[in-house]
């Protein structure tokens, strides 16, 4: 069976013995300030069943924990709740997010956490609560707080990785239009980042409602440990938000850029059109074959006819320099 980890804590303190999960129901009798803690990793819908039967879980629940697509959401069974969480985290070597889902079953005397393809373990975040008897003895609210902090807390390697790649490709950007891999390449990480605000947008909503609402097996003295969640989900949505806009404003403040340069190329070729066109226009004039031009047999016609050249062709050099356009 994927059981991770089931233990028993007594005042914040870890049982000698881990629970064993038998599929018998489990009374409410242990003493206050005991509660069991299992932990479960992509369980099939036989072992979700005992552990359901085991500590009463809702069928609908139990059902809901097994989809991998639920968003975000906090349900009320009677005296238990029930929170789906989705978590985050970047593919190796690729600008991709993958997803995953970890639903908390929660019970005055018990926690269960059921992860569904996450590659985050809860092995760490049990053994930092396990150190902090403190903390861990008032009770699953508080476990709960710090697996929603645990997961929010994996949204921000995903900021930093991107934040990076966003100000490489704008940095890039100001000095060449970016070419089609780094275009291909944005409107990836645009998508990304569209995806991410679907599927984590609502757990802002989710841990909103653990911080206002009256809710079963959450002490109102908790509800400032998932202020704190709250404040951190914000904070990740709104620099991936920022990171967003940032793209946004990259591929236009690149266009705008390519056009300017753009512009002063063309009004360079426009220029040295207009020089050339003057000799190139007095050529034609006296290439014709007519007997009778104006100074065709004059002696210093040719000299003359340089001369007009040069000071049509060196006055439009002047004027173009002056207003920029060579």
């Amino acid at each position: 069976m994927p059981i991770i980890a089931a233990r028993r804590y007594t005042q914040g303190k870890p049982h000698p013995v881990d629970v064993a999960v038998t599929g018998m129901p489990t009374e409410d009798c242990l003493p206050p300030g005991c509660f069991d803690w299992i932990g479960l990793c992509d369980p099939t819908a036989e072992e979700m069943d005992r552990v359901g039967r085991q500590f009463g879980l809702h069928p609908l629940a139990i059902e809901d924990a097994l989809n991998p697509r639920q968003l975000p959401k906090v349900d009320i069974y009677g005296k238990q709740l029930f929170v789906v969480a989705r978590t985050a985290a970047l593919e190796p070597g690729e600008d991709a997010i993958s997803y995953g889902q970890t639903a908390v079953f929660l019970g005055e005397q018990f926690i269960v956490s059921v992860r569904l393809g996450s590659a985050r373990a809860h092995a760490d975040l049990r053994r930092m609560l396990e150190a902090d008897s403190e903390h861990l003895a008032e009770g699953t609210d508080y476990v709960l707080h710090a697996v929603l902090d645990f997961i929010v807390d994996g949204f921000l390697p995903i900021a930093d990785q991107f934040e990076e790649v966003a100000l490489a490709i704008e940095e890039a950007a100001i000095d060449q239009f970016p070419g089609p891999v780094t275009i291909r390449r944005i409107f990836r990480l645009r998508r990304e980042l569209r995806k991410f605000e679907r599927i984590i947008g609502p757990m802002e909503e989710m841990v909103e409602r653990l911080v206002v609402a009256d809710l079963p097996t959450i002490d109102p003295s908790a509800r400032i440990w998932f202020r704190d969640v709250l404040d951190h989900v914000r904070r990740a949505m709104a620099r991936m938000d920022g990171l967003k806009e940032t793209l946004a404003v990259t591929v236009e403040t690149a266009g705008l850029l390519e056009q300017y340069r753009q512009g002063v190329i063309t009004r360079q070729l426009a220029a040295w059109a207009a020089v050339l066109a003057v000799p190139t226009a007095i050529a034609g004039i006296y290439g014709m074959n007519f007997d009778y031009l104006p100074e065709l047999h004059w002696h210093w016609g040719y000299a003359m006819v340089w001369a007009l050249i040069a000071v049509i062709c060196g006055g439009l050099l002047w004027r173009f320099k002056r207003i920029g356009w060579l």
